[in-house]
């Protein structure tokens, strides 16, 4: 299973799609999403410098909004899915701190990091995120396309 402390992509939530109506069962989901996944082959995605959002410690690192991770999103987009409105546009990118507030060299440290290689996406997660603490992971489906 995931850890979403871990670095990853929000491609519904806050950012992306928006988040999925409350109420919505995760059968509907997985089953909204397995077309999705089965159409959809393993990701390979570069990363840009790290980014810091303002007047906040969390570091991402910037992803190609175009393409295949365009197209993913998309897919999601109209699975049959109901979705708010999202909070903000849909801007890629693998977050690298969200949990716990880092300090200062820390942050630092994450500012200098640059990744060469190219990263690949085999997965989607859907986790139920908590009002405070840790998501719930409900679910994972495979990128089998």
């Amino acid at each position: 299973m995931a850890d979403m402390y871990a670095p990853h992509v929000t491609l519904a939530g806050s950012s992306g799609v928006g988040p999925i109506v409350p109420g919505t069962t995760a059968a509907a989901i997985r089953a909204a999403l397995l077309p999705v996944t089965l159409g959809t082959p393993v990701l390979s995605v570069t990363f840009g410098a790290p980014h810091r959002f303002m007047q906040t410690n969390i570091v991402s690192l910037p992803l190609d909004p175009h393409g295949p991770l365009r197209a993913l999103h998309d897919r999601i987009a109209t699975s049959g899915i109901p979705f708010l409105q999202a909070r903000f546009t849909f801007t890629p990118h693998v977050t690298l701190s969200f949990f716990p507030e880092l300090d200062r060299e820390t942050t630092r440290a994450l500012m200098r990091l640059r990744v060469a290689d190219a990263a690949f996406f085999d997965r989607l997660v859907v986790s139920r995120a908590a009002e405070s603490g840790k998501p719930r992971v409900l679910f994972e489906l495979p990128l089998v396309g």
